[in-house]
């Protein structure tokens, strides 16, 4: 497949009065035409930055120190604000994580989508009207919902409206943040699976974003593990759901409960992530990670190819998986990182 996106060694801050907020920090990865790829990890690690300064959407506090952001081998961190404003819904399109606040709730959901089409193309009001009616029967609402206002819609109808608003103009890429959170898990597997349909439909590519990695199996070839503002693995979906590699991974699958297992203890991962305001040195996961060593404290991992298949892990053990894989299944092993992080706060506390 062509490439569609290429992220080279981006770094993505927010400046604040305490100093900047290194919130994403030399990033680089690739997707190809008609691939989804699934970005994954806790709050806080980075993952909705991203996504919003791919289409330039940051806040104004937002900066890029470094790096380069590829679409179609042109540059979107140098593009104008008019070349920003043609590339949104055309090129590329965003599917928020709260619908009720994508959505105007005193203008009429099919107002808003028809006005969306005609700011973005020369068609006439006529012809963006018929385009919306496809849209909606694409992901599977009656057109009178069109009449309707955002309150008058149910959370699924809503998450919907907004999919086929990003799909009204048969964007390359779609960018869907969180768009299944707060829905009941009927509703959520619905729209999952309309998701997918889309994609084959118009071999679009997909940056899907959720904390919840059994969501990516369902629509993703690919998954991205970010911690820390960096990634620590990424990997063919069906191999990491086999195989994780990552000591971070391995505690997320840990954490994560399983129709497969139904009496699986579920282990917490200790401790919180790192604070990006401060300067961080070594593994961005050692103060949480069981595995740890005088390495991990001081010198950072590469993101480096641990197969032919492109997987790669940014850990400086891959040849310990097989320990590690079997170890964190016990809660006795993050116990002892419990314990490490109750003795550095008391430390700190007491001196």
């Amino acid at each position: 497949m062509d490439l569609l996106l290429k992220i080279n060694n981006l770094s993505i801050d927010y400046e604040t009065k305490a100093g900047p907020v290194h919130a994403v920090e030399d990033v680089s990865f690739t997707l190809r035409k008609g691939e989804s790829l699934g970005l994954v990890g806790e709050s806080g690690c980075g993952k909705t930055t991203l996504a919003k300064t791919i289409m330039r959407m940051g806040a104004e506090n937002c900066v890029i120190p470094q790096g380069e952001i590829l679409f179609n081998g042109k540059d979107i961190v140098k593009m104008s604000k008019e070349e920003i404003r043609k590339l949104r819904l055309n090129d590329i399109a965003m599917v928020s994580q709260s619908a009720m606040n994508a959505l105007n709730p005193v203008y009429r959901v099919g107002d808003q989508i028809i006005e969306g089409i005609m700011a973005h193309t020369k068609m006439t009001k006529k012809e963006a009207y018929d385009r919306t009616v496809e849209v909606f029967d694409i992901i599977g609402l009656k057109p009178d919902r069109m009449d309707a206002h955002p309150h008058q819609m149910s959370g699924g109808m809503k998450q919907r409206a907004v999919i086929a608003m990003a799909l009204s103009l048969n964007p390359e890429l779609i960018i869907a943040d969180e768009p299944t959170t707060a829905l009941d898990v009927v509703v959520q597997d619905r729209i999952l699976k309309q998701i997918k349909e889309v994609l084959g439909k118009f071999n679009s590519s997909m940056i899907f974003i959720t904390h919840d990695i059994a969501v990516v199996s369902e629509v993703c070839e690919t998954i991205l593990v970010m911690y820390g503002g960096k990634i620590m693995e990424k990997a063919n979906t069906k191999v990491f759901f086999k195989k994780p590699f990552h000591p971070y991974s391995l505690g997320l699958h840990n954490a994560s409960p399983s129709i497969l297992d139904i009496g699986k203890e579920l282990i917490s991962i200790p401790g919180t992530p790192p604070n990006l305001i401060e300067k961080q040195f070594g593994c961005r996961f050692k103060e949480r990670c069981p595995f740890r060593t005088d390495k991990c404290m001081n010198e950072e991992p590469n993101l480096t190819p641990i197969d032919e298949n492109d997987h790669l892990i940014a850990c400086h053990y891959p040849e310990r998986v097989e320990e590690f894989r079997e170890k964190t299944q016990h809660k006795e092993t993050w116990d002892v990182v419990r314990d490490r992080i109750e003795m550095e706060r008391e430390v700190i506390v007491h001196g």
